[in-house]
């Protein structure tokens, strides 16, 4: 049977990923508390006493303005832990699958991102993120880098919930219209990843690298929010929902700058994989959980 390592086991993407692996592999999830992946011998005595066949990287600072004044942490966890892990990896002969973000480019492309186009990232977030993926990729030679947006689940953190928080507590939101992405559902990248997974362990030929992975069709935060209300008065969740005011990113300053446009190019994966886009507004079908 398959052994996976997931890191990260209490995130968004973690806990879909525990409940697609459980009873498919041999699975040793982690969070925190019982592997701190920032300590390196920690993560080189876990990997060698189970070796794995694959391990998967859920685990990630994301605190996209927070991590402007807090840049050494940033950096340890999605920089020198990733490198650590994906090091730890290859020394067992496993694969590693790594979780990396939108956030490494820095938006000013006219068309959607492909995965050979160059990084920019604008924040520390971004920054950290993307040397964890050069990291990752000099360390391991069979590490897939998944790249994803604007994720949103179930489990965690995320703008869906966020959104129908401050529809409870208010009666108008201003919501930015002048960046754009493609909102991803986590039990869609958990499905990702399970299917890169399962061609891995077949033993089919894998053509390692970067990959990009997000829902379609891309739209603004406004437009991702109009529909998320939209949603929960038609399930019956809210009996009226806040007015939304179109704002620009001028309007809403943050700590880190975010990228105008970061809608992924998704052929890579289609065509390598099998893999369809995330269908986010399907998955906004059932709010009910977010509540």
């Amino acid at each position: 049977m398959t052994k996976i390592l997931l890191t990260g086991s209490n995130g968004q993407i973690g806990k879909c990923l525990t409940l697609q692996l459980q009873d498919k592999v041999e699975l040793l999830a982690v969070d925190r508390a019982q592997l701190d992946i920032t300590d390196r011998q920690a993560v080189q005595t876990q990997i060698h006493a189970f070796c794995p066949h694959i391990v998967i990287n859920a685990a990630a600072y994301t605190a996209v303005d927070k991590a402007e004044s807090e840049q050494a942490l940033a950096e340890a966890v999605n920089h020198h832990a990733t490198h650590g892990l994906a090091e730890a990896a290859a020394d067992v002969g496993a694969a590693f699958l790594h979780i990396s973000t939108d956030y490494v480019f820095d938006g000013t492309k006219a068309g959607e991102y492909r995965e050979e186009d160059a990084t920019n990232p604008q924040g520390v977030y971004g920054v950290s993120k993307a040397r964890g993926e050069q990291a990752a990729l000099h360390a391991n030679p069979r590490t897939i880098v998944l790249r994803t947006a604007w994720v949103f689940g179930e489990y965690g953190h995320n703008f869906v919930k966020t959104m129908l928080r401050l529809g409870r507590e208010r009666d108008t939101l201003g919501v930015v219209n002048d960046q754009f992405g493609g909102p991803t559902y986590a039990g869609d990248i958990a499905t990702a990843l399970v299917a890169i997974s399962k061609h891995i362990a077949d033993g089919a030929a894998t053509d390692y690298g970067i990959y990009h992975y997000s829902g379609q069709p891309c739209v603004s935060w406004y437009e991702f929010a109009r529909t998320i209300f939209a949603e929960a008065l038609e399930q019956g969740l809210v009996t009226q929902t806040p007015q939304l005011n179109a704002i620009s990113t001028q309007d809403y300053p943050t700590p880190a700058r975010r990228p105008a446009n970061s809608c992924l190019n998704l052929d890579k994966i289609r065509r390598t994989f099998g893999i369809a886009p995330s269908d986010w507004q399907t998955a906004l079908k059932n709010l009910h959980p977010y509540m």
